[in-house]
């Protein structure tokens, strides 16, 4: 059953991304019908403006104080602040199940049950360990190159506008490139079956040059910074773009060969996935 929203306002289905990505307080503002849920996605990167936002705003303002590993930190935890942990939450649960499910219906119970296993702990550890000691190869780097004045004075402040950029660009970007999963596949549950009872809609073309529009603007903002800031050539930029992409399809050859479709722990587990590689990627070319 797919419900419309040719009746609602047209802020309605932002707010409802912002109050279903996000554990802010949007919901105090309005009262989004389902069918808004059900569109969310064509939000996600905007979501990931304020997301992103928050944990490079964390790590800018808390690295004047802290040494860089604890302002990294601070800036990790943000964000999982921020949005309740619900990527997370669907990374442990997609590892878990493609980790010890061995076909469709045992990977979907697994993914269902509320408890985490050790596919998922490990996977967790892992992930955090991979991200905070990236961030930290991208915020320890030596900037050698000139750098506007007027706006970095020294090359600590460098280094931290540099990761801080990095991160709002990232989470949008790779939110986008993951939103792409719900037009290659079909929900892989019932729509009673679902976590949050709610299926998302494949979006149409307007909605689409929405979703990449709020998805590559700070990508595009950021590359320029690289570029004329930081000379990172843009072959390089080029590169970072690319991986995610790759990542993002072997992650839909997986769940097309193992369960024919996607869920939602999907959909989180892909974001901080792609987000990694991006992130990888870019210390990888410092």
């Amino acid at each position: 059953m797919r419900l419309r929203i040719d009746q609602t306002k047209w802020w309605e289905t932002p707010m409802a991304a912002l109050i279903f990505f996000t554990r802010l307080p949007f919901w105090r503002l309005c009262s989004p019908s389902k069918a808004c849920y059900q569109h969310v996605v064509e939000y996600w990167p905007l979501a990931g403006w304020l997301t992103g936002g928050i944990m490079a705003l964390t790590f800018y303002i808390t690295s004047a104080w802290f040494t860089l590993p604890v302002a990294v930190l601070l800036a990790i935890i943000a964000r999982i602040l921020t949005t309740g942990a619900l990527h997370e939450d669907g990374l442990a649960d997609f590892l878990d199940g493609f980790g010890g499910g061995y076909n469709r219906e045992r990977i979907l119970s697994i993914m269902k049950d509320s408890h985490i296993g050790t596919y998922g702990v490990l996977g967790l550890i892992l992930y955090f360990a991979l991200l905070a000691t990236t961030l930290l190869s991208i915020g320890d780097h030596e900037i050698t190159t000139l750098t506007p004045s007027f706006v970095l004075d020294n090359a600590d402040s460098a280094s931290t506008l540099l990761l801080a950029s990095t991160i709002l660009a990232a989470d949008p970007f790779c939110k986008m490139v993951s939103g792409q999963l719900i037009m290659f596949l079909p929900y892989a549950r019932k729509e009673e079956e679902a976590k949050s009872k709610t299926v998302y809609v494949k979006y149409g073309l307007q909605a689409g040059l929405r979703l990449a529009l709020t998805g590559l603007m700070p990508l595009v903002g950021w590359g320029w910074m690289m570029n004329q800031w930081f000379a990172v050539p843009f072959s390089s930029i080029e590169v970072l773009v690319a991986v995610p992409c790759i990542v993002f399809y072997l992650l839909y050859l997986l769940m097309n060969r193992k369960l024919q479709g996607y869920t939602g722990d999907c959909c989180g587990a892909t974001f901080l996935l792609t987000e990694l590689s991006f992130y990888l990627a870019f210390a990888a070319t410092l």
